[in-house]
């Protein structure tokens, strides 16, 4: 039996053609040899596994060569050449600069270059890691990286360029190494599934592509791994199951339960992900790069930017069209600040629950905006999304219908949002005629009549200030707020938050001043932000309490105001110790002589 060598070694490049993803790095580096303009000091930098150390052995090959090709390649026949492939040149040397980075490695390294090469033109000292050597072994190897003997090319290898200092930077030509491309990794992962005899599908592959981030060598081991898994067949569905990952199903279907607004089986589908060991933030960054997909698809021109197996791209089109692009948008907001704080959460399982339920949400949210009279530029005419529900268009009342401002949607929502529901125009409705009987509020609006059946209540977190939809008695007289009667209730709110040891919010609801706007307005003026935020968190709950206490539809506004007095404040500037010397010595210039006559130092 045969010794198994891994791919990522079997499979290394041995001349400039069969290296991947690099051509304007091989490109120069042939024509430098052609030209004889070879610098004595290389520097080669970027990410982990796209080739340096690769390169870096080649071109040490290559530049001794004794019988080179046209195109300045490696013959590999010669006798250095089979010296190098057997590992016994005399004319390279490798160092690890993580294991050897003080400056007696470098000493060491100083006395080797002394000497010529025995057989050969150059001797090549390929350093990888270079930023892990000691700030003492740079400086020495300063002097002997500016001027090196003739036959010395000094080769160095990094992934973290900045830790270099400017000073070697300046006397090396330096090559960016770029990561490789995901259809170059799938081309080379090709090309060996053919050699081993393996049977490996496209989607598989690119599946390994971009798992590995740009990184051929993290690919190779994957492919190594995923075939010893699937006995040489690798397929997507062993390809995913392995690597464990949600494959583009799993998310096609979460996306049609969010855009049917199924709560039950979108947390059902959140479920059994987490039965399988994924992580919820592994789910939400999955959606989230699955509604970019979709989004991208919604423009011809960004088809290049789909990097999705051929396979799939047709139901990436097809899905696409059924979700407006101002859902998209709103659903990619939400995923990012789910994302950003799911570190910081306690119950992490809950907090991805909620946002997948306000993505549940969000076309409800778009519905309730267009419906409520706002956003004269919606457009009318978009298709409906398949598998939403249908809602019955709003019942005509026999009351005149109140004009009313509309409500301030959250900044996650633009301005121009599609809707998802052709709007059917309202039924014409006839105002009553106002008899004796039925007295009017001159200043208020009269109230519509209230819809029969049960309201759905939408989440604050989805609507932000949009208030509640509440049943109001139309039989009762119409009457305006009192001020005395507004003062009290909020008097009681706040000794009922001292009462429950909420001292915090109680201190921040006494720094409040409210103000009634007839007939059904409660203004709270907060004297800073963060007393504004505070009346902003409790606004729904007084909400509820004015409303069930004055059987009216009351309004809260808020605003901030700030304190004057407080601007006014004079904040003390902290001194240095030379600037409270300085302040001393001028009121005693006698302490000046005494520091010099002891010959003292100030401490900084």
């Amino acid at each position: 039996m045969s010794e198994y060598i891994v791919s990522a070694r079997k499979y290394r490049p041995q001349t400039f053609d069969t290296v991947v993803g690099q051509e304007h790095i091989t490109t120069t580096l042939k024509n430098a040899i052609r030209n004889h303009h070879l610098a004595h000091a290389f520097l080669f930098c970027g990410p982990r596994g796209v080739g340096k150390t690769t390169c870096a052995r080649i071109l040490a090959k290559t530049i001794n060569c004794l019988t080179p090709t046209e195109d300045m390649e490696a013959c590999g026949v010669c006798d250095i050449c089979t010296s190098f492939k057997n590992n016994t040149s005399f004319n390279v040397f490798e160092l690890d600069a993580a294991s050897n980075n003080s400056v007696d490695d470098i000493r060491e390294l100083t006395n080797q270059v002394r000497f010529a090469p025995q057989h050969g033109r150059y001797k090549v000292y390929i350093i990888d890691e270079v930023h892990m050597l000691s700030a003492s072994a740079f400086n020495a190897f300063l002097k002997m990286l500016e001027e090196p003997p003739p036959y010395a090319i000094f080769i160095l290898a990094t992934t973290e360029k900045h830790k270099i200092l400017p000073t070697i930077l300046s006397r090396c030509q330096i090559f960016e190494f770029k990561r490789i491309t995901n259809l170059d990794i799938v081309g080379h992962l090709q090309s060996i599934a053919v050699k081993e005899s393996m049977i490996a599908e496209e989607a598989a592959l690119h599946v390994i592509a971009q798992k590995s981030e740009g990184c051929m060598r993290d690919a190779l081991s994957m492919l190594d791994r995923i075939a010893s898994f699937t006995n040489g067949m690798l397929t997507y569905n062993g390809t995913m199951e392995h690597l464990n990952l949600l494959d583009a199903d799993f998310y096609f279907g979460l996306t049609d339960n969010i855009l049917a607004q199924d709560v039950g089986g979108t947390l059902l589908m959140l479920d059994k992900a987490i039965e399988k060991g994924f992580e919820g933030d592994v789910v939400i960054n999955g959606l989230a790069e699955h509604f970019r997909n979709l989004l991208l698809c919604k423009d011809p021109r960004m088809v290049k930017l789909l990097d999705v197996p051929n396979d799939f791209k047709p139901v990436y089109y097809e899905k696409a069209n059924q979700a407006p692009p101002s859902f998209i948008l709103s659903a990619l907001n939400v995923l990012n600040q789910c994302e950003l704080e799911y570190k910081n959460t306690n119950n992490k399982r809950l907090h991805v629950e909620m946002c997948l339920i306000r993505l549940c949400y969000l076309l409800v949210a778009v519905n309730s905006r267009q419906l409520s009279g706002e956003g004269d530029d919606v457009k009318k005419n978009s298709s409906p999304v398949v598998n939403a529900p249908q809602q019955a268009p709003p019942q005509a009342v026999n009351v005149p219908r109140p004009v009313m401002a509309p409500p301030a949607l959250p900044s996650t929502y633009g301005q121009n949002i599609t809707s998802n529901v052709v709007q059917e125009p309202a039924p014409a409705v006839t105002p009553q005629p106002v008899t004796a009987q039925q007295p009017v509020n001159p200043v208020a609006p009269p109230r519509p009549a209230a819809a029969t059946g049960l309201k759905k209540k939408l989440s604050r977190d989805i609507l932000g200030d949009l208030d509640d939809e509440i049943i109001i008695d139309h039989d009762a007289t119409p009457k305006e707020l009192n001020v005395t009667e507004v003062l009290e209730i909020f008097e009681e709110y706040k000794r009922k938050m001292m009462d429950e040891n909420k001292a915090s919010i109680f201190a921040q609801l006494s720094l409040m001043r409210l103000e009634v706007i007839h007939p059904d307005e409660v203004h709270i003026v907060s004297p800073s932000e963060l007393t504004d935020t505070y009346a902003r968190d409790q606004r729904s709950v007084l909400l509820d309490i004015y409303r069930e206490r004055t059987k009216m539809n009351v309004r809260i506004t808020t605003e901030i105001i700030e304190d004057e007095s407080v601007k006014s404040v004079q904040y003390v500037k902290v001194l240095s110790k030379q600037e409270m010397y300085e302040n001393m010595v001028q009121k005693n210039p006698w302490l000046s002589k005494l520091k010099s006559g002891l010959n003292l130092h100030l401490e900084y």
